[in-house]
């Protein structure tokens, strides 16, 4: 049996806690710690809404709106911070892995990112789904789940040598918590998965399990 992404991102964090600077990791952990604590915010989409329409552009520049996206059935829609993140990367590909062979609908990857970097994840990762770019997060502010990343977490990151406003579309700091939605044809929510710790992600089974009762 394959390890669940739990599993996986917990081989990560103790990697990283060996081999990443400890003021590095301390701020990492506060920052998380600070996420947690705020929690999901009280606007953030829900089971039963609406999403309204929006038009991103995918890897290669083409514009791909959300009603193309629903058109054939209900579309898994992935919220990620990007490709620099190796939680994220986990994540993307065990759901290409056991979420894309056990189900048929339409599963996308949406991030901060310029469609140049997007495209280099999807190369880099091997990637069989639509990645998406939401400049400056809109999408993902519209629907309550953006946030900013705090100034010690950008010089911690920047210190490893991560750049957020160089890979972001129009340079923005704002990242998604982490989020999985299933939206059906009429882009109604079906099923809502919010992250606030972004070391955290919907796990394949969850996701399934809701496809199955749709």
């Amino acid at each position: 049996m394959s390890a669940t992404i739990s599993e996986q991102s917990g081989q990560i964090k103790a990697a990283s806690a060996e081999r990443l600077p400890g003021e590095v990791v301390a701020t990492f952990e506060r920052s998380v710690a600070d996420l947690l604590e705020t929690g999901i915010p009280a606007d953030a989409v829900k089971v039963g809404d609406r999403l309204e329409p929006f038009t991103l552009d995918d890897a290669t520049g083409a514009s791909v709106s959300l009603d193309e996206l629903v058109a054939a059935g209900p579309a898994v829609i992935v919220f990620y911070r990007g490709g620099w993140c190796p939680y994220c990367n986990v994540a993307l590909r065990t759901y290409q892995r056991e979420l894309l062979p056990a189900f048929g609908a339409r599963l996308v990857a949406i991030s901060p990112q310029t469609p140049d970097e997007s495209l280099s994840t999807v190369e880099k990762a091997e990637l069989a789904f639509t990645v998406l770019s939401d400049p400056g997060s809109r999408v993902a502010q519209s629907l309550g789940i953006a946030f900013r990343q705090p100034d010690e977490v950008l010089a911690a990151q920047l210190k490893l040598g991560l750049d957020l406003a160089a890979v972001n579309a129009e340079g923005s700091v704002n990242l998604p918590r982490p989020t999985v939605l299933i939206v059906d044809q009429d882009r109604t929510a079906r099923f809502v998965d919010i992250q606030p710790d972004y070391t955290a992600r919907t796990e394949v089974a969850e996701v399934l399990a809701a496809l199955n009762s749709l």
